[in-house]
């Protein structure tokens, strides 16, 4: 019985430390996550501010507005909503 209680003690001990090493190790990852998003953040904060000078930089110089995205979804006051013909069996009914 003793040596099944010193066999359990430890397992229980080797669990401890491993689960100490994880949790430091999460400790680190979530660390460096952080800081990757808060460099990732400024560097879009960047972009948006050097897209936005630029825009209003050729719009001064040339009096043009930027292109459209092409790919965007179209406004909603482009869509028309077009109503379905109905069917000859509804017709019949």
């Amino acid at each position: 019985m003793d040596r099944l209680n010193v066999k359990l003690y430890m397992q229980n001990c080797y669990i401890l430390q491993e689960n100490e090493r994880l949790r430091k190790k999460a400790q680190l990852l979530n660390q460096e996550n952080q800081t990757l998003l808060t460099e990732l953040k400024q560097r879009l904060a960047r972009t948006a501010a050097a897209t936005k000078a630029a825009g209003n930089a050729a719009a001064a110089a040339g009096g043009r507005a930027p292109l459209p995205d092409l790919n965007a979804a179209p406004p909603a006051h482009a869509v028309h909503d077009k109503v379905a013909p109905k069917s000859h069996k509804a017709a019949a009914n």
